[in-house]
């Protein structure tokens, strides 16, 4: 069992930054793929970014590639996903989740087996 808390998130100017936080608890952890994913009002979830265990490969949506940065440091199990050049579009519920069945990067939701509870990110324009 994996247990995901985000935090970080708040009200931010449009061109601004904000940096999530996702700590885990969980003996699979620092061996799971990690990512993070995301829902506007009205829209499905969406991906944003995935990294592997050991942080060696990223990727990104195309909408926030350049902009994000996903990392992690498993010696705190926390994975990060750093915002800049925040964008009014990239107002939306925050969620980490875990993958821990594979070891490539993933981007399809139904691929990860836990999830945090969301932290909201809300960008003024």
């Amino acid at each position: 069992q994996v247990q995901l808390v985000e935090s970080g998130g708040g009200l931010v100017q449009a061109g601004g930054s904000l940096r999530l936080s996702c700590a885990a608890s969980g003996r699979t952890f620092s061996t799971s793929v990690a990512g993070w994913f995301r829902r506007a009002p009205g829209k499905e979830r969406e991906f944003v970014a995935t990294l592997t265990w050991n942080g060696g490969a990223t990727y990104y949506a195309d909408s926030v590639k350049g902009r994000f940065t996903i990392s992690r440091d498993n010696a705190k199990d926390t994975v990060y996903l750093q915002m800049n050049s925040l964008k009014p579009e990239d107002t939306a519920v925050y969620y980490c989740a875990a993958a821990p069945r594979f070891y490539t990067y993933r981007v399809y939701d139904y691929e990860y087996d836990y999830w945090g509870q969301g932290t909201q990110v809300t960008v003024s324009s």
